[in-house]
């Protein structure tokens, strides 16, 4: 089936059915996690059980496990790299939440909300620290530089981001850039290493699957934004606009509103703290103008891009879920 049918496909795969091959070794990783982090500071372990209870859905991990069997076995360290991709992404996820001083996640209260934005920054210093610490003991240089290098790349993504005064100005180039910082570059990483542990010779290849369906992953994050309500993703609907956060659907729409549109646009970016009707209103233009749908078009030339990525790697289970990978991207509602 081409790219396009299955993006075309009513029901898209369950992450579940994708996580088939290597579900086994995907119940493994929580503990390799939780070895890692585990520490007998109390203020740390109290902050690891809380961030126990938020499991998220172990996507990056995923990826991994599935490119370590591309070709048969793994060499046995592919448990504890995943475990290390999900390290590095909860690092980022509470750096995060401190900044953008979020107060839940996933329908649980963030770090820096039960505890405070001081001890989520040396939180997600640890995790980061702890990630770093496993790759070491574990002696291989390739998924070092690999993961430092990503890790390097979502700081840089971030600040960039931090220094962006003029919100309204972010262009679209600006925002390829960042979300190949934030997110691509992980995915690209858990990718290509998961390759490393036994599927060598596709390592380039799982690198550029792993960047470009990351990319169509964030376009679909956030065009989730715009299109779904609280209770199916878990936030705000909206929430990007209300923190005046400038993603791909508004930087499509944007050149093609009157002057009404923008200003009632220039109006909410302007409010430290928009009300839920201005965001509506906000969405309903930015509907209007075009911009969901030049957003889920980009989106899915990302997905097209990472399954030409695929054509190279043999037939097998493993590449049947990254396969369904892509579409479980574009389609997802949650």
């Amino acid at each position: 089936m081409t790219i396009d049918a299955r993006l075309q496909t009513p029901v898209a795969p369950a992450l579940l059915e994708i996580q088939e091959p290597v579900r086994a070794k995907l119940a493994r990783v929580p503990d390799e996690l939780w070895r890692i982090v585990k520490a007998d500071e109390m203020i740390i372990a109290a902050a690891n059980a809380h961030l126990r209870g938020m499991k998220g859905k172990m996507f990056r991990p995923t990826l991994l496990l599935l490119a370590s069997e591309l070709e048969g076995a793994a060499d046995g360290r592919e448990c504890a790299l995943a475990a290390v991709a999900e390290l590095v992404h909860l690092a980022s996820v509470v750096h995060d939440d401190c900044v953008d001083h979020s107060n839940v996640r996933r329908g649980q209260p963030t770090i820096n909300a039960l505890f405070s934005h001081q001890i989520a920054v040396i939180m997600g210093d640890y995790l980061y620290s702890k990630a770093l610490a496993e790759l070491v003991r574990l002696g291989d240089l390739e998924p070092l530089r690999a993961f430092t290098a990503a890790s390097n790349d979502m700081t840089l993504g971030e600040m960039r981001q931090l220094s962006s005064y003029d919100a309204l100005s972010f262009t679209e180039g600006d925002y390829w850039q960042l979300i190949h910082a934030k997110t691509a570059s992980l995915l690209g990483a858990a990718c290509e290493v998961g390759a490393l542990c036994g599927a060598a010779e596709h390592r380039a290849a799982m690198r550029r699957y792993g960047e470009q369906l990351g990319m169509a992953f964030q376009v679909a994050d956030d065009l989730l934004d715009y299109t779904e309500v609280e209770s199916v993703i878990g936030k705000p609907s909206g929430n990007d606009l209300r923190e005046h956060k400038v993603t791909l659907p508004l930087i499509a729409a944007l050149p093609q509103m009157s002057r009404a549109q923008r200003a009632t646009v220039d109006g909410l970016f302007a409010n430290p703290t928009p009300h839920d009707t201005e965001i509506a209103d906000v969405v309903a233009i930015v509907t209007e103008c075009g911009g969901i749908e030049y957003a889920r078009s980009r989106g899915e030339e990302f997905a097209e891009q990472a399954d030409a990525a695929l054509q190279p790697v043999p037939a097998s289970a493993a590449r049947q879920s990254l396969a369904d990978a892509l579409t479980y991207v574009i389609n997802r509602r949650s």
